[in-house]
């Protein structure tokens, strides 16, 4: 069935191609066809086309971007569309053939290689915080657990190589965010002039508004921000760099995949000695693992959610992302009373 579904959708890109030029302008009563991979993305990429057009987002509901496979009509709409906006190769692993394929040269937008875009590096090991501690117990777990899961190379290894060694949740930090807008506008504005008053307009009015929320979230998160948690995945440390938050480390590298048996152990470690006071687990993925992990200790449960599974796409998932975000760690860091 895959090979079937590629012959037609390279069929589709061919047809693509034969419009003259990367940057062809799009007919005055047309507005632009644009796909984006993910919803908080697509959230950004609709504010700047708010009032032109809706862009078509790929992966919706509960779906991971690991895992996804394109539908015939969206691997068409690939081949025909004026732009695709997507994080870069690494994290939408089902797009990276597609992007070389179907979409044709030049209609791509990469946002991990903006060099707006400053890139963190994976954090290796399940504990972070160990040498900070001054813990050298903890640091010689956390070297063991590096090893273990460079040694479960079936469970771990490819998603380490596949991130090709950065952090691709580059949308958690508000800055990043301004970066995606203003890039995308500007693209808009070469692809459609006749619309370009609009992708100006709502450019700026959608940094304003990223500013005041950066602003209030700022002036929420500030007390937390010497309270040690654990997350489940490692996709927040653009979140927490933003904020200056002290996440002590994650439970897995990849939520797709078991950690091994060493990086459990030394979480369970720094859980129990103490400190840690919450642990967050993430939407569609079994918190049975997150509680095994904290039993018997007083460490808090939450939930975190990236990539805004359970919301509405559309322009306001954006800040609705980041105001969960903000008001989970809250509830589950704050002292008491």
């Amino acid at each position: 069935m895959r090979p079937k579904r590629l012959g037609t959708a390279i069929f589709l890109g061919l047809l693509a191609l034969s419009v003259p030029g990367p940057w062809a302008v799009c007919a005055a009563s047309e507005a632009p066809s644009v796909v984006v991979s993910i919803k908080p993305i697509h959230a950004l990429v609709a504010g700047v086309m708010e009032g032109v057009a809706t862009p078509l987002l790929l992966v919706d509901g509960s779906a991971s971007p690991h895992a996804y496979s394109l539908k015939p009509s969206q691997a068409g709409a690939l081949a025909e569309a004026d732009l695709v906006v997507w994080v870069g190769e690494g994290f939408e692993y089902f797009l990276e053939a597609p992007m070389e394929s179907l979409v044709p040269a030049g209609h791509g937008l990469e946002l991990a290689e903006l060099p707006t875009i400053a890139l963190l590096p994976v954090r290796e090991g399940g504990v972070w915080d160990a040498h900070d501690e001054g813990d050298a117990d903890d640091a010689e777990h956390e070297h063991a657990d590096e090893d273990a899961d460079h040694d479960h190379a079936d469970e771990e290894s490819d998603h380490d190589h596949a991130h090709d060694g950065y952090d691709p949740h580059i949308w958690l930090d508000p800055d990043h965010a301004v970066a995606i807008i203003a890039a995308v506008a500007e693209r808009l504005r070469s692809i459609d002039p006749a619309n370009a008053g609009a992708y100006s307009n709502n450019e700026a009015a959608l940094i304003e508004r990223l500013q005041a929320l950066d602003t209030e979230t700022q002036a929420l998160l500030a007390p937390l921000r010497d309270i040690p948690f654990i997350v489940f995945h490692d996709a927040y440390q653009y979140f927490e760099r933003h904020y200056g938050l002290h996440a002590a480390g994650s439970i897995t590298l990849d939520p797709e995949q078991k950690p091994g048996a060493a990086r459990l152990a030394a979480i369970r470690k720094r859980l129990s000695g103490g400190g840690v006071v919450c642990a967050f687990a993430e939407p569609g993925f079994d918190d049975a693992l997150l509680e095994t992990v904290t039993e018997g200790t007083d460490v808090r449960l939450g939930r975190l959610d990236p990539e805004g599974i359970a919301l509405e796409p559309g322009p306001a998932l954006y800040p609705i992302l980041i105001r969960d975000l903000a008001a989970s760690l809250v509830e589950c860091l704050a002292p008491a009373g």
